[in-house]
């Protein structure tokens, strides 16, 4: 089993529980919550750009990010992909301290992740079609993305409340892929965001293993005719071995 499974509400309590136990830590060591927040960096790096297909492995993502070297016979972008994300993960933590989240911090979100491969697109809602290989799904015209964007962020205070914050990220996470706002990177934005919602709320970043790309993307797809439960629930159950994860390295 790679993620927990099970009833939604269940694996909700699972995951409060875990962080109850997380919390007992708090205040964490300063030297401690920087090995974890490397720790995760890199994993969540080289998970979240191994979804869209970057080639780096877990080691070599580490080695680019940390030492600044090379991989030999490896694509300059996915070197680049890789100190964009990580620089993007830094921001996480620095938005995390507030509770709100705006249009201007999704694009710099894009815009740092982004701004190596294509400086004139990176943060930048996108001003042409785009077509989604392997879906029938049509993100929306070009013209409504900003109408599309504002309302999106003007609705994400009334979600919070209304919503268990595992429950918020998934849907953040959804709704912005469906939007689509950027030309390229909306998978890693949607993620990024999803994290940033979770921190926010005191849950540590979930990391979403490439093994369930298949079911990751099936699941996503799902949502674009309705159907929210089932990536609801893979979330919820990658949010679940994540916190698992991040209290074993606590405890260990």
């Amino acid at each position: 089993m790679l993620y927990e499974r099970g009833n939604m509400k269940d694996i909700l309590k699972k995951i409060d529980l875990l962080k109850t136990k997380i919390d007992t830590h708090r205040p964490i060591d300063a030297h401690l919550l920087k090995q974890l927040r490397e720790y995760f960096r890199i994993g969540m790096t080289y998970t979240s750009n191994a979804l869209e297909g970057n080639s780096l492995t877990e080691t070599e993502t580490k080695v680019v990010i940390e030492d600044g070297i090379t991989i030999g016979g490896k694509p300059v972008k996915d070197h680049l992909e890789a100190l964009g994300h990580s620089e993007a993960y830094d921001l996480l933590f620095r938005l995390a301290k507030r509770q709100d989240i705006t249009e201007a911090n999704i694009k710099e979100l894009h815009r740092l992740f982004y701004y190596r491969i294509d400086e004139d697109q990176a943060g930048k809602y996108r001003k042409q079609k785009v077509i989604i290989t392997g879906t029938d799904f049509l993100p929306p015209a070009p013209d409504t993305i900003p109408a599309l964007m504002q309302t999106f962020v003007n609705d994400l205070p009334g979600k919070r409340e209304k919503n268990h914050p595992v429950e918020f990220a998934a849907m953040l996470h959804r709704e912005l892929v469906t939007i689509h706002p950027f030309i390229d990177g909306n998978g890693r934005a949607a993620r990024l965001l999803m994290n940033l919602v979770l921190l926010q709320s005191g849950y540590p970043v979930a990391i979403i293993p490439p093994v369930l790309r298949r079911e990751y993307l099936d699941t996503l797809n799902k949502t674009h005719k309705g159907d929210f439960k089932p990536f609801n629930k893979l979330i919820a159950g990658v949010c679940y071995e994540s916190a698992k994860e991040y209290l074993r390295l606590l405890e260990g």
